[in-house]
């Protein structure tokens, strides 16, 4: 957006050009997080089998901390906790999926906020905008329609960019809700393998 543009939409369009910026950065800084984040959780949980059953403490470690993603320290709480009751052990995983899942949640909500303010905004300085052309109209006569048509035209400049913030906000936030709630299927599946795997080791041990 130019600047001049920007400087025609007023005070309301430089908040919505700040606000673009913020949705921008969130939306980026989440993917990065995203990408940081992602394992495969499948050849996790198969080698952490094969260590927990084989009763491999420290290759189970080893595994666990291999890489520092919200899978790896999910299976490492549970392999620092290995010699606690099972059903302490499920609440301990609960305890630190909620706390993974506030990573991943990190931002969402000043994403979801701007999506819903940024038409808003667009729609004040249209009606700001229309008030002040209709405010310095000269007082009798009829109106110049070239002067009417300038007016109006700069007054729905920041509609346009209200909309043009908030489309792309709000099929970002749809995306990376969606990636948020794959993550907390895959942890919550995984939780539940850990704590399976702990009731089988306690059978065994019987």
């Amino acid at each position: 957006m130019e600047l001049a543009l920007i400087k025609s939409g007023g005070p309301v369009l430089w908040v919505i050009a700040v606000l673009s910026v913020l949705a921008l950065s969130v939306v980026v800084e989440r993917l990065l997080f995203f990408r940081r984040n992602g394992a495969d959780a499948a050849k996790l949980e198969l080698e952490l089998c094969g260590a927990l059953h084989d009763r491999d403490k420290e290759r189970a470690s080893a595994l666990v901390r291999a890489r520092d993603t919200s899978l790896h320290r999910l299976c490492a709480a549970a392999v620092n906790h290995w010699g606690v009751e099972k059903d302490l052990l499920g609440e301990l995983m609960g305890q630190q999926v909620r706390r993974e899942l506030f990573r991943w949640q990190k931002g969402l909500g000043l994403l979801a906020t701007i999506a819903r303010v940024a038409p808003l905004l667009g729609l004040l300085g249209t009606v700001l905008g229309m008030i002040d052309i209709f405010r310095v109209l000269p007082e009798g006569g009829r109106a110049d329609m070239a002067f009417l048509a300038a007016g109006i035209w700069k007054a729905l400049i920041t509609t346009v960019a209200g909309l043009s913030v908030a489309v792309p906000a709000i099929l970002a936030h749809a995306y990376l809700l969606h990636r948020v709630d794959d993550e907390e299927e895959t942890l919550l599946r995984t939780a539940d393998f850990l704590v399976r795997e702990k009731n089988l080791a306690g059978k065994e041990a019987d």
